[in-house]
């Protein structure tokens, strides 16, 4: 049996990549209501406090993970950044993030639409230990959505090497290459080891 984790996010998608992701992990969601709006400066220090506001909501026994990742583009000074989630209004749809993206970035050429994803997770052990790990995925911007795969920003990201966007790439190529699947190796390494449960 492996490690007993809970991670703290409403996102389901994000559930999903990390159960992936992290195989030897039993993650579990746990209710983010009240957790309130995000108030850090960076992905790392949001995902650190929805672990820290996870942490006396789980069981004693459990790992709480904090995650937190978003789109910077370069056109537009690096937003929608940590707002990536409610770029288009608080509880706003994929759909309509995305739409105010494209409408934001029209007239720009394909050399300006530059982008990269960023994920930050934090993860806190039973004894308060605390772990670090940060991925990235370089890329640009489609002029339009292609693809139903994934989630969020993924039908109009390309990511550098490819001709398609993530949504229309296959599962097995995030799990491999992702922003999400870079911060979860890293955050392994700094464990040091697959913990024990």
């Amino acid at each position: 049996m492996g490690v007993k984790a809970v991670l703290v996010s409403g996102n389901p998608g994000k559930l999903r990549e990390l159960r992936r992701l992290l195989p030897s992990w039993e993650i579990a969601a746990l209710d983010t209501h009240g957790i309130g709006d995000e108030t850090g400066a960076t992905f790392e220090e949001n995902a650190r406090a929805k672990a820290l506001w996870g942490r006396p909501r789980a069981e004693t026994s459990d790992w709480v993970v904090g995650e937190d990742s978003g789109l910077e583009c370069d056109a537009l000074g690096g937003s929608p950044g940590i707002r990536s989630a409610r770029f288009a209004g608080l509880g706003a749809a994929d759909e309509e993030n995305v739409e105010k993206l494209l409408a934001d970035l029209a007239g720009f050429p394909p050399a300006e639409r530059t982008a990269r994803y960023r994920c930050a997770i934090v993860a806190i052990d039973p004894d308060a230990n605390e772990y670090v790990g940060h991925g990235c995925l370089e890329g640009m911007i489609a002029e339009w959505p292609s693809g139903t795969g994934g989630f969020g920003y993924d039908p109009i990201f390309i990511p550098v090497g490819e001709r398609e966007t993530v949504g229309e790439l296959p599962e097995g190529w995030k799990d491999r290459f992702s922003h999400r699947a870079n911060a979860a190796r890293a955050l392994l390494a700094t464990v040091g080891r697959e913990p024990s449960p």
